[in-house]
């Protein structure tokens, strides 16, 4: 393996990226569906929360809320600093090998989680430990974007990254489906008795992870060290010293950055808990069984993937920062009238459930080009890491107003009106945040 120096998106003459290290980069997307598609979102959440098992409905909903709010809290005291810390010993891929693989461990001891109430907090600490390791992983990955891109196709590689996921969630979710949770007696005589067939769905998502995130780290070369004058190697609480110094540094030169990142950290969590809570939500709210969710799963990976990668192209075109706030309105337009449609059944969730899984695809790759072509050069990783503490990384604001809705109504379905006041809150914050072309002539 190589280790380079990134020239990232501020080289003079940006070279052509080749293709195989573009895919090979978009394959660890591919295979973290394991994690994002299959656990955290339509198989795994909704076997704890619809298997009365484990407490019931709305107990686990809330406490499934509660766990991963505590992973985002985790995640925000501390990807920054692992960001910080690979980009100044020039490591970003060996860390990202490191904490995938803890991922895929975490994903392979579910198999373990029986539904027995005792061990409910066995999965959720499961859960909540592959968060903060897949979080942690997601700050190097990001990272490594401006090494796969140049200035022209940052928006386009970035689109085709989160449609391979999608996709890759799509083909996973199809064989977990036909193979063990659809059939009566399904591959190797797996049946749904003590949630056999879901476990071994888990053994078999580690796998997937496993495999895919190899490319990855043989074909995109490591970077150097990028230690600035001032930061030598230091411990961990020098780092977070560093890292404050680098924050006040970071909004005199570069506010407008900031303010993307505050704005972000608002509306990424809400995007994130479409995609966490959509899956118990058709379970437990709209009547979808285990094999029901899985559809949906597959019809919702299709509508997102596919958006994706039509607006990454439009991303190089108009911006990323309009297609955010467009995804954003139409996110907040379909979740409010998936809760105020809610009586009617599995219908309105398939016609205004589909609509949200059309705007979250295309709001999270544009948000991840728009703060790429902001950032320093040489600083990646740490401010990937800013922007980890929040959306999917920093799972803690949409999460815990989830839980809170459920527990002052004392029903699921008012959950949703914690995702959408995230999302308005985001959507708010951005409004004011210059678009990314203006941000790189000049910012005050």
């Amino acid at each position: 393996m190589s280790r380079t120096v990134a020239k990232g998106l501020d080289s003079p003459i940006p070279a052509a990226v080749p293709r195989r290290r573009v895919a090979a980069w978009a394959f660890w997307d591919w295979g973290s569906a394991s994690f994002n598609a299959v656990v955290t979102t339509f198989v795994f959440t909704v076997y704890l929360t619809s298997n009365d098992g484990f407490g019931g409905e709305d107990f686990v909903s809330a406490q499934l809320g509660w766990a991963l709010g505590i992973a985002g809290i985790l995640v925000a005291l501390t990807a920054p600093i692992t960001g910080q810390r690979s980009d100044g010993a020039g490591r970003r891929r060996f860390w990202l090998a490191v904490n995938s693989a803890v991922v895929v461990v975490c994903i392979a001891l579910m198999y373990f989680v029986e539904p027995r109430a005792e061990l409910l907090w066995l999965g959720l600490g499961l859960l909540a430990l592959g968060t903060v390791f897949y979080e942690f992983a997601a700050v190097n990955y990001n990272a490594m974007l401006v090494q796969v891109s140049t200035p022209r196709t940052i928006g386009r590689v970035s689109g085709f990254g989160w449609a391979m996921g999608y996709f890759g969630g799509i083909v996973l979710l199809l064989v977990l489906y036909y193979g063990f949770i659809h059939p009566d007696v399904g591959l190797f005589g797996v049946t749904s008795e003590n949630g056999q067939s879901v476990r071994i769905s888990m053994i078999l998502a580690a796998a997937w992870f496993a495999i895919f995130a190899l490319p990855v780290l043989f074909s995109v070369p490591e970077v150097g060290r990028t230690l600035l004058p001032g930061h030598a190697r230091v411990g961990m609480l020098a780092s977070y010293r560093t890292l404050f110094r680098d924050i006040a540094a970071l909004w005199r030169t570069s506010r407008n950055t900031v303010y993307f990142l505050i704005a972000s950290a608002i509306f990424r969590d809400g995007l994130t808990g479409v995609f966490t809570f959509g899956g118990v939500l058709a379970a437990g709210t709209f009547g979808f069984s285990a094999g029901e969710v899985i559809i949906f799963a597959v019809a919702a990976n299709v509508v997102a993937g596919l958006s994706t990668v039509l607006v990454g192209a439009l991303d190089d075109r108009v911006g990323p920062k309009a297609v955010i706030v467009a995804a954003l309105i139409g996110l907040i337009v379909s979740g409010t009238l998936v809760f105020l449609l809610s009586p009617g059944g599995q219908t309105v969730f398939w016609i205004f459930g589909l609509m949200l899984c059309l705007f979250v695809g295309p709001a999270q790759s544009a948000s991840r080009s728009f703060l790429a072509r902001v950032i320093p050069p040489g600083k990646e990783g740490e401010v990937f890491g800013l922007y980890a503490t929040t959306g999917r990384a920093a799972t803690f604001i949409a999460p815990t107003l989830w839980s809170l809705a459920i527990t002052i109504f004392g029903a699921q379905v008012f959950g949703i009106l914690g995702i959408i006041l995230v999302l308005l809150v985001g959507l708010l914050l951005l409004i004011p945040v210059r678009s990314a072309a203006r941000a790189t002539a000049g910012q005050g």
